[in-house]
């Protein structure tokens, strides 16, 4: 059974001999069902590792991908889509001809309101980036911005599932839960899927943003925490050996292999955690242990400084676990209390500046570094949020939700850098031409990462699911 172009393999819907025997077993019967069971060959299944790595089905150097994700909705146009037309016409309504946009907390009437910051070209291309982020500025040639996005919501859970799922309801796989089910992982004592979120809380999507929904378990995201114990619950309790836990393991093997079908690829999943989580408890505290890292790289991801100090190190982390084969890293900046989100209500100057001081070093330092050590071949780091903001004002001096065209950026393997795709109207409300959907988002990093969109699918209540749903379009101009 080919692994692309069907499910993984799932028990038979059929009653077999055992299950009949299991059902009717009493007395003698239970006796006799153990031998009928050796007989038959289910006694000793064979090991099943469902993240063990797997063939893409096209040729792709990408190996690993790092998901930036800033919560809450930067400004498009206080970023990476300069509009000076919003100086031009500020103070005033939207020209006529140009439709409102009615968002979650405005009617879309509002006076429009100027950026508060410049923009400037840089690189070789000329790509423009906001005074916002003077780092990240230093490294557009290898950047690719997709000025055109849209999302359904302008409610932050919604358009967050969307994003992370292709679907603005909760429930269904993440994207990095589909990256796995389609490549397993390079690594066997890290998790295939690491989650990093914001320490003073989570998304308002919630932990779903990172779940497998109906694909088998293992596939979901595994958080990571700051600190020498980054996995919750991982530590063995006090006196316990790891030889002890060893002989456990060993033992709850035999007793699975007594009482499991070979294709239960649920229990195979269970064991496989089992396993994996006792490789962890070495090599997760190793791997966030930045010992071994130069002065030098730590001040340029801004360990020595309070501001960047946070957000840098799980970035440094980010590179650290990219080298040990994990395949899928998901970073959050902003979760938690309004005060640490790019959700710029009112406040806008203060907001940005505060969310892009805490990661334009970081960013930057992540690309200059994955480059230098001849990992940004082998990794697409994307850079982007649930939705964008509108030109118009809201409290005064704040945007409100805009889903109808924002940026987002791709660097790094397969990509095509130091250009920008897609555009928006004069005041960066709607896309003008071609517009993109989460299905072309999605459908572009498979891809990138040498997956076929319509071939990576999951039988679920009779339906073959897939993350870009009936079909995205892969927006060709990204590819190298």
């Amino acid at each position: 059974m080919n692994f692309f172009t069907s499910p993984e393999p799932h028990i038979p819907a059929v009653r077999t001999r055992r299950d009949i025997l299991r059902a009717a077993a009493h007395g003698f019967g239970a006796l006799a069902l153990q031998g009928l069971l050796a007989k038959e060959g289910y006694a000793a299944p064979p090991r099943v590792n469902p993240l063990a790595p797997r063939e893409p089905h096209f040729p792709s150097k990408v190996k690993s991908v790092i998901f930036l994700f800033m919560v809450g909705g930067p400004g498009q146009m206080d970023t990476f889509d300069p509009k000076p037309a919003l100086e031009k016409y500020a103070g005033q309504q939207l020209p006529d001809g140009i439709q409102s946009a009615p968002s979650q907390f405005t009617k879309g009437d509002e006076p429009i309101l100027p950026s508060p910051w410049k923009f400037k070209q840089h690189g070789q291309s000329g790509m423009w980036v906001s005074e916002l982020m003077p780092h990240l500025a230093e490294c557009v040639d290898d950047i690719c911005f997709v000025r055109s996005f849209t999302t359904d919501s302008v409610v932050h859970a919604p358009a967050m599932y969307q994003v992370h799922s292709g679907r603005i309801l909760m429930g269904f796989p993440s994207m990095g839960a589909w990256v796995t089910y389609g490549l397993g992982s390079e690594s066997d004592n890290l998790p295939s899927y690491v989650v990093m979120p914001q320490p003073e809380g989570t998304p308002e999507g919630g932990t779903p943003c990172w779940g497998a929904g109906f694909l088998p378990a293992v596939h979901q995201g595994t958080v990571f925490r700051s600190g020498p114990n980054p996995i919750m619950h991982l530590k063995p309790p006090a006196g316990v050996t790891p030889e002890q836990q060893r002989r456990t393991l060993d033992l709850l093997q035999k007793m699975n292999e007594l009482d499991t079908h070979p294709l239960d690829s649920e229990m195979a999943a269970r064991i496989s955690a089992y396993e994996l989580a006792f490789k962890m408890q070495s090599a997760a505290p190793e791997a966030v242990d930045f010992a071994s890292e130069t002065e030098a790289t730590r001040r340029m991801y801004g360990l020595h400084q309070d501001r960047t100090r946070e957000f840098g190190s799980r970035l440094l982390l980010s590179r650290r676990l990219v080298e040990r084969g994990v395949r899928f890293i998901q970073v959050y900046s902003g979760g938690g209390p309004v005060s640490i989100q790019w959700d710029a209500h009112k406040d806008l100057k203060q907001n940005h500046e505060k969310m892009c001081g805490l990661t334009d070093q970081p960013i930057a330092a992540l690309l200059k570094d994955l480059k230098a050590r001849g990992l940004l071949d082998s990794t697409l780091v994307i850079w982007g949020s649930e939705f964008g903001r509108l030109p118009t004002s809201q409290s005064g001096n704040g945007r409100d939700h805009n889903r109808h065209g924002f940026t987002m950026w791709f660097a790094g393997g397969g990509v095509k850098g130091g250009q920008a795709i897609g555009q928006t109207d004069d005041f960066g409300l709607y896309t003008v031409g071609e517009g993109y959907t989460m299905r072309d988002f999605h459908a572009t990093i498979l891809r990138l990462l040498g997956l076929d969109q319509h071939k990576l699918w999951y039988l679920h209540n009779g339906r073959h699911e897939k993350l870009t749903d009936f079909g995205g379009k892969v927006i060709d101009q990204v590819l190298a």
